[in-house]
């Protein structure tokens, strides 16, 4: 398939995604019960968000020209190991895999193994010759090239079995909310959907702010108390229980409106149902608190410029373009560039 070919079908799919369909509901009330974390509205936000953020034609176009995509290329096997942290985390992989020509090979996580492969046969409805791009296996083998993403703790075995391959390899990041105390009321509920979206499972939830010496948090907390419904969820409830009780045992100043913890700690990620705060000085200090966790920040999301960061609005943090890539690694690069013989 040509570049412009492969372009039309993923339009196709996104025109498709942006439709209800049953099959795919059904799918998704399946993956549910596979994982409760899974809920009907957050996998509708999520292919939502692809839909309108990355499958449209004048998107794809523009985003593959500063690349080199022949229609020349001899298709690599790129080795992929899914996150299931949050629905179809992995799909920007296995599009930037797809656009540039090469062949996915798909181990999927068994939190997340029903609506991607059904959006690949998806594709095939529109051009039978989209099949053998993807392969879903229970183990890589005989790849050229690996992206594995995983904790920090499976991050060291990736390192290990997939070191001597041309390679990306993920570990544990979060994203951190910079406040400056004049935000609106509005932007400040926007914030909210940085923290509570996908329960705070994902890479680009916001886990701490940045705040000024002597923040006023009731604002914050005030609006932050619009997403109370998520303590409906029996498996958000029960974390935010046991860290509240930990709280107290410990005697940890917090804040709370009931369904998010907030309290002081220097620590990038924080647990489920809580929030960490950092206090800063000034510009200076806030700029050298972030540089210090460059490594463990997936992007940061202020109602302002920042030096030195890419600027995502509150609210923008779990809405990626095209162009926003995890770790701030340029995956298309790694995938059109040319391939280092190993040993």
């Amino acid at each position: 398939m040509t570049l412009s070919e492969r372009i039309s079908v993923l339009t196709k799919l996104g025109e498709e995604l942006s439709r209800p369909d049953e099959d795919r509901t059904a799918l998704i009330k399946a993956s549910y019960r596979y994982n409760l974390w899974f809920t009907e509205d957050n996998y509708n936000a999520a292919i939502q968000a692809i839909a309108s953020r990355m499958l449209k034609q004048s998107l794809l176009e523009e985003w593959v020209k500063p690349y080199n995509i022949s229609d020349d290329i001899t298709p690599e096997i790129v080795g992929m190991v899914l996150a299931g942290n949050i629905p179809l985390v992995g799909f920007h992989d296995v599009l930037s895999t797809f656009i540039s020509g090469h062949i996915s090979q798909i181990k999927l996580s068994d939190k997340d193994k029903l609506v991607l492969p059904y959006l690949i046969g998806r594709m095939a409805t529109y051009d039978e010759r989209v099949r053998p791009y993807f392969n879903m296996v229970d183990r890589l083998a005989n790849f050229d090239r690996v992206i594995a993403t995983g904790s920090n703790n499976t991050a060291r075995y990736f390192e290990l079995y997939f070191g001597k391959y041309p390679n990306i390899i993920r570990k544990n990041r979060n994203a951190v909310a910079v406040i400056r105390g004049n935000e609106t009321k509005e932007a400040l509920n926007d914030l909210g959907k940085d923290i509570f979206t996908y329960f705070g499972l994902g890479c680009r939830n916001v886990s701490k702010l940045f705040v000024p010496q002597d923040y006023e948090f009731s604002p914050l907390l005030e609006e932050l108390h619009e997403y109370r419904e998520i303590i409906e969820l029996n498996k958000y409830k029960n974390n935010f229980d046991y860290n509240f009780t930990l709280l107290i045992l410990n005697s940890i100043k917090y804040f709370s409106n009931g369904c998010i913890l907030i309290y002081e700690n220097e620590a990038i990620q924080s647990r489920i149902a809580s929030l960490h705060f950092e206090y800063y000085s000034d510009e200076n200090d806030l700029e050298n608190k972030l540089a210090k966790h460059k490594d463990e920040i997936q992007c940061v999301v202020s109602d302002q410029p920042l030096k030195n960061w890419k600027h995502i609005p509150l609210g923008g943090a779990q809405t990626p373009t095209l162009n926003d890539y995890a770790d701030g690694v340029d995956t298309l690069a790694f995938l059109t560039e040319a391939r280092t013989p190993t040993a």
